[in-house]
């Protein structure tokens, strides 16, 4: 009994990893779309709102127990268990994060405030996965491996977009305070439009 009862955890535990390399796989694909901004800014803009729109409306099929293929595959593949029977809201505050902040900033400053979604909260929920095993007092959720992941990959890509050590610095430590945050997925709205704001206040 004991050994088929590790066995059913050592199962969800993979399957815990799998979705949640889903969903982060999903986040570290918003790294390109500066780019594709900068190439081509409306074209970009209008594809991923509506994409955005199909989302929306395949989950709202899906809650009534319409299947939409690919789409409905894809959200299965990347719900968490407090996600189940709900609405999942996570790609569609990704998108919205991502378009927020190519709209409302500067160039540079949305791509920094783009690349601390991506990379910041992308690999800090993934290392907090695999490596976390001290958490952070009074933030059960929260583990040191995650926010440590956090600071640093934000700290990297901000510099590598900016080359100012400060700036990244300072976008690393409001990125990862803003993770720590117990928002769910609204994080990926408030994440980028703070960094972004607050590059674009520094220059």
């Amino acid at each position: 009994m004991a050994q088929t009862q590790r066995g059913i955890q050592k199962k969800q535990r993979i399957n815990e990893l799998l979705k949640e390399l889903v969903r982060k796989a999903t986040h570290l694909c918003a790294a390109f779309t500066p780019t594709l901004f900068r190439v081509a800014f409306v074209p970009t803009f209008a594809l991923l709102s509506l994409v955005l729109a199909a989302y929306c409306a395949s989950e709202t099929l899906r809650r009534k127990g319409v299947t939409v293929p690919v789409i409905s595959a894809f959200t299965a593949a990347c719900s968490r268990k407090r996600d189940e029977n709900q609405f999942v809201f996570g790609p569609i505050t990704l998108a919205c994060g991502v378009l927020l902040a190519a709209l409302l900033f500067q160039p540079l400053s949305a791509r920094v405030g783009i690349y601390a979604l991506a990379f910041g909260d992308g690999l800090a929920s993934l290392a907090g996965k695999c490596f976390g095993t001290i958490r952070i007092p009074f933030m059960p959720q929260k583990t040191v491996a995650g926010s440590t992941a956090c600071f640093a990959a934000i700290f990297i890509s901000v510099f590598a977009a900016t080359g100012v050590s400060l700036t990244a610095l300072l976008a690393a430590a409001v990125g990862t305070v803003l993770e720590l945050i117990p928002l769910k997925d609204f994080d990926n709205i408030l994440l980028p439009l703070a960094v972004a704001a607050l590059h674009q206040f520094l220059l």
